[in-house]
């Protein structure tokens, strides 16, 4: 486990003291300014590596923390893959310890949650943009697949997302039966099915094929409709509608 580096956050906002320990005025100014910029311009207005400083003031307070900005986006590859990453992984990084890990996992969850509030109870087809990006946000920089099903209900509105199972770098167990006993429980009318492909490539698997048939079918046969299976890799996702694979 990599040493803890952190100690009792400091004020977060400009023009509060920042007690509990001497910082080096050169390291007190430029947060500082880095604060008073991201509030006047938004996150626009900063890079990846000063957003994630940001994010990083308040496990490690007493220290320069742009070195270890930017190693993190070194190793991850960029600000979402750090956020997502594995907290077994974050701490093989130096410096990071448990404070850095909670603060990075608070962002991640509150993106989740922000994202996720834009599609409930929405139409699918009027916020499909946001259910994209909803699914990127979520799964995208995932290391293994995860398979969620969309429950939808007559209206074509999300009643329930929901985490079926997580699997191995390239393969997730789904049962059909259990996919399609779960909308029967919600009452939902409508799925669609997301899972993601760790290395980047969301071109579906033969197996991938059959699943997603297997539960058209059994859908079908208790009048449930399935929507559409995306499959998110790193940067795009596949459409099996837009495929024309349903």
């Amino acid at each position: 486990m990599a040493r803890d580096l952190s100690e009792a956050p400091l004020p977060l906002f400009p023009g509060q003291p920042e007690t509990g320990g001497k910082l080096p005025s050169y390291i007190r100014d430029h947060r500082r300014r880095l604060r008073e910029r991201f509030l006047a311009g938004g996150p626009d207005a900063v890079p990846d590596y000063e957003l994630l400083e940001l994010v990083l003031f308040r496990a490690i307070p007493r220290q320069d923390v742009k070195p270890l900005a930017r190693n993190l986006l070194d190793r991850f590859g960029d600000f979402n893959a750090v956020l997502s990453a594995p907290a077994a992984r974050l701490a093989e990084t130096a410096g990071v310890g448990d404070a850095v890990i909670c603060e990075l996992k608070i962002v991640e969850a509150a993106a989740h949650r922000l994202s996720r509030a834009r599609i409930l109870r929405r139409q699918v087809i009027s916020s499909w943009d946001a259910l994209l990006d909803y699914c990127h946000t979520v799964l995208a920089h995932r290391d293994t697949e995860h398979f969620r099903v969309l429950y939808l209900d007559r209206k074509n509105a999300l009643i329930a997302d929901e985490e079926q199972a997580k699997g191995t770098v390239d393969h997730v167990p789904v049962y059909p039966r259990e996919v399609v006993k779960r909308a029967l429980e919600l009452n939902a009318s409508a799925l669609i099915l997301v899972h993601n492909h760790p290395s980047g490539d969301p071109t579906p698997s033969p197996a991938d094929i059959d699943m997603t048939g297997q539960i058209a079918g059994a859908a079908d046969a208790l009048g449930i409709v399935l929507h559409d299976h995306l499959v998110i890799g790193r940067s795009r996702e596949l459409s099996f509608r837009s495929q024309g694979l349903l």
